[in-house]
């Protein structure tokens, strides 16, 4: 669906961005950063509407990884999606340890589930989160102040990017 500003005359990306952020709100953070950018709403996957999924040009998932994968909320989400023809979607996390190859296999799940409903994912995004969990409690946790401006600044240059990306594949 195509919006025009009234003012400017641009076309501008309705978006809605999913997260599921448990424990220290690590993940809402990163979500807040995106919405600023996106001008997107942001809602917990319990409180998603199904049948207006399709209202959206682009739709973010996000969530906190625990034991490899996304939390279990935004994974139940996916299986429940309809099907998407080919609707732009992002996935993000946070999680307590970061490197490329372990990124992708943290997102692999829900990307999997994204994609076997029609999803393009036309991009991936994820940092450090703070984390007490199990045994970290006992030491004053991991990743302390994370994600941090530093973090933050990436969420919102991301964002920026999608934002082009999706006008620049409206004017084509």
């Amino acid at each position: 669906m195509k919006e025009e500003s009234k003012s400017t005359g641009t076309v501008s990306t309705k978006c809605l961005i999913i997260v599921y952020s448990y424990h220290h709100n690590n993940t809402s953070k990163i979500a807040d950063e995106f919405s600023k950018v996106l001008n997107a709403q942001v809602i917990a996957p319990k409180h998603v509407i199904l049948e207006e999924l399709q209202e959206y040009n682009l739709i973010g998932f996000g969530a906190g990884i625990d034991s490899g994968r996304h939390y279990k909320p935004l994974l139940d989400l996916a299986d429940m999606l309809p099907e998407a023809n080919k609707k732009p979607a992002f996935i993000f996390s946070t999680s307590a340890i970061q490197g490329d190859a372990k990124v992708a296999k943290d997102h692999s799940m829900l990307r999997q589930k994204l994609q076997s409903k029609g999803y393009a994912i036309v991009g991936e995004f994820s940092c450090k989160g703070f984390n007490t969990n199990s045994f970290l409690k006992y030491f004053g946790g991991m990743n302390k102040g994370k994600p941090d401006s530093d973090d933050l600044k990436h969420a919102e240059e991301f964002a920026l990017n999608l934002l082009l990306c999706n006008l620049r594949r409206k004017a084509d």
